[in-house]
């Protein structure tokens, strides 16, 4: 007992003598600055051949040169330039990919990022381009910030080409605005790739690291027709208002076998504050817009804010948002597009196939810029594909849950004609007033026909002064020739769903091969008369130009 008296006795007299310490400590002691250790924290450009020069920044380093050993994976570089904070060397010779590693002082740091060795050399792009400009396939351009072509210029674009967007870091103003080409009304963006040699605009992060959104996109602003007054500001941060030129014929350029991935960032927690793949602000119809790929948008896929530009064969690949979003009076045509989703990954907002409105309410619509036209864009021979599992109406691994195949509302008069959707939990949602929507519906203004949903939990519904029945009865007329099938029924390609190796093409006994209807809108002549419905019928348009792994991809 006394031992245990004794270790009592010599456990609180210890106890009292650090209350002691700590009582005469000075708590107005300044606080110590930590003494700056070696790291490497970038360096730019992030790929280009030998010789390229690059500068690394980090701290820590030797204000001498010579005093600073740099590595390129293994192999040694000369440092040309040197301050505490930055380093100039130039690739060697030799030089392999990997990471970059710098040591100073008897010190070591590695970058985080690869240095990725290019046969091409980088040409970093910024602010505005003022004067008509080629670039060409044996150079990669990055793009930071928001760069704008100005009135008059044209940019045009080699076959082949590489173009890179930066994240908000990059951002040359420091007002965090992910890279983002901007061709301003007036202006001109020639694009022309080849299926075999496409235009990429891709992320500037290395291959396995890439997300949605890490950049802004490719946003086309022309002088055509919308329903929005010219005052109306462009989403995302874009300078400028809509205008009120009201040219339907109006040339923004040529977009041709252009793959656009990565893009869609959102510039902040505001609503509306996104860039979506590609935007197209009254784009008129004298732009040519055919074989495009829009991969891993953070927002919309493609969205049209008024404007009369036709296109054909779209891809949508495994989007955040919705897939085809209309707005602010597009009255254009499409036929041919495709939307494969990754079943895992919608938007809070609840992503659609198809969105389809005006503004909000849509209502009343008078007056040249402030409610006419409506959206009344034609779209055929679609196919969107989310599951052929049980499609989910909860959130999963993206931020919010999928909705509908067709969410149409507003006072549009979008039509649709021919057009295989599946897998999401609702296939149409006729949405608004009874002297909006469902009249546009009722009077033929609103036109779908040919229209076949399959493994939809509510195939059709309606949704504010619209009612259930109403929809159903609309939807189920026999002059429309829609309809609800077992998916099993209709004898889809067996890769139709595979996210990195799909095959779309219907098996020979397909129902969807035949049963096309071309009445009322779709007799436009810009429409081919095809007899299948959906986006193929016995040709893979996909073949050779688009990229189903673009996660993976390594571009030099």
């Amino acid at each position: 007992m006394s031992i245990l008296k004794n270790r009592l006795y010599f456990l609180l007299l210890l106890l009292g003598l650090f209350a002691a310490v700590s009582a005469c400590k000075n708590d107005d002691e300044p606080a110590v600055t930590p003494t700056p250790v070696l790291t490497v924290s970038s360096f730019a450009p992030t790929s280009g051949p030998v010789g390229t020069k690059i500068v690394i920044t980090g701290t820590k380093f030797d204000p001498t040169p010579a005093n600073n050993t740099v590595l390129f994976n293994t192999t040694p570089a000369t440092v040309t330039a040197a301050t505490a904070t930055s380093l100039e060397v130039t690739v060697p010779a030799g030089a392999t990919a990997g990471v970059i590693t710098v040591t100073s002082g008897g010190v070591t740091a590695k970058s985080t990022a690869s240095f990725a060795i290019s046969d091409r050399v980088t040409v970093e792009v910024k602010g505005d381009i003022t004067t008509s400009t080629t670039w060409t396939k044996d150079k990669i351009y990055l793009i930071k910030g928001f760069v704008n072509v100005t009135s008059g210029n044209t940019l045009t674009i080699e076959a082949g080409t590489l173009i890179k967007g930066a994240g908000k870091d990059a951002d040359p103003t420091a007002s965090g605005k992910g890279g983002t080409l901007i061709i301003l009304p007036g202006a001109k963006l020639i694009a022309i790739g080849t299926a075999a040699a496409p235009i990429v605009f891709t992320s500037a992060n290395d291959p396995g690291k890439r997300n949605y959104g890490d950049w802004g996109g490719v946003v086309l602003i022309g002088k055509s027709v919308h329903n929005r007054p010219g005052s109306t500001p462009l989403e995302g941060g874009i300078t400028g208002t809509m205008g009120t030129d009201n040219i339907a014929a109006d040339n923004s350029g040529t977009l041709q076998y252009v793959r656009i991935e990565f893009g869609g960032i959102a510039l902040s927690n505001a609503a509306n504050s996104e860039i979506n793949g590609l935007t197209l602000y009254a784009v008129g119809s004298g732009t040519t817009i055919d074989h495009i790929q829009v991969s891993y948008s953070g927002d919309d896929s493609y969205e049209w804010f008024g404007g009369t530009v036709n296109a054909k064969y779209l891809v949508a690949y495994r989007g955040f948002d919705d897939d085809f979003d209309t707005d602010w009076g597009f009255t254009g045509k499409v036929q041919y597009a495709l939307s494969l989703r990754d079943p895992e990954y919608a938007d809070q907002s609840g992503s659609n196939g198809f969105e389809s409105d005006n503004f909000n309410s849509g209502e009343p619509a008078t007056g040249p810029n402030e409610g006419l036209p409506l959206t009344a864009p034609i779209f055929a021979n679609v196919s969107h594909f989310v599951t052929s599992g049980t499609p989910s109406s909860i959130q999963i691994k993206g931020s919010g849950p999928y909705q509908s195949a067709m969410h149409l509302r507003r006072n549009t008069s979008i039509s649709i004609f021919n057009s295989l959707l599946v897998g999401y939990p609702e296939g149409l949602r006729l949405d608004g007033s009874l002297t909006g929507t469902y009249a546009n519906a009722t009077s033929g203004a609103l036109d779908l026909k040919g229209i076949v949903f399959a493994n939809n939990t509510i195939p059709v519904r309606g949704a504010a002064a619209i009612t259930n029945d109403q929809a159903i009865a609309y939807f189920n007329a026999a002059a429309r020739k829609n309809e609800t099938k077992d998916l099993a029924s209709l004898l889809l390609n067996t890769a139709n769903f595979t996210l990195t190796t799909p095959g779309f093409l219907p098996q020979a006994t397909s129902p969807l091969l035949t049963g096309a209807t071309w009445e009322g809108k779709g007799s436009d002549a810009f429409f081919t008369k095809e007899t299948f419905r959906g986006a193929f019928g016995t040709t893979d348009w996909t073949k050779t130009w688009t990229n189903w792994d673009p996660q993976n991809t390594i571009y030099k």
